[in-house]
């Protein structure tokens, strides 16, 4: 999937909203949260990264066209290096996940507030 492709799947996600942040990056968030990040060309921040469950992380960032993400890699989070490796499905299963994760992580009263309960 392309940048622009992205972008467009991750607005229509439940409750997510959509700044720009940290000269140029569009951050995804759902109640305040980040899931996604799409970095600009020649960004310190890969072009994709997005927040995986703590379970899959390990085998994930090692996998073939991903890395731990910068700075973010702590949090669990991965950097997809060849978007290549991945068909549009596969990328929107990732990125469906990664909202589900920051979603599941709200507190109730949050989750209620956004409509995901």
């Amino acid at each position: 999937m392309t940048p622009k492709q992205v972008d467009a799947y991750c607005r229509r996600l439940p409750a997510a909203t959509r700044t720009v942040q940290w000269e140029g990056v569009t951050v995804f968030k759902v109640g305040g949260k980040m899931f996604c990040l799409i970095g600009p060309p020649g960004h310190s921040v890969a072009r994709l990264c997005f927040k995986c469950p703590p379970e899959h992380f390990e085998a994930l960032s090692h996998a073939k066209g991903f890395k731990p993400a910068p700075y973010l890699a702590r949090a669990t989070w991965v950097a997809l290096e060849d978007p290549s490796v991945l068909t549009p499905a596969e990328t929107r299963a990732y990125l469906k996940q990664a909202h589900a994760v920051i979603a599941a992580g709200l507190s109730k009263k949050k989750q209620a507030e956004l409509g995901l309960k």
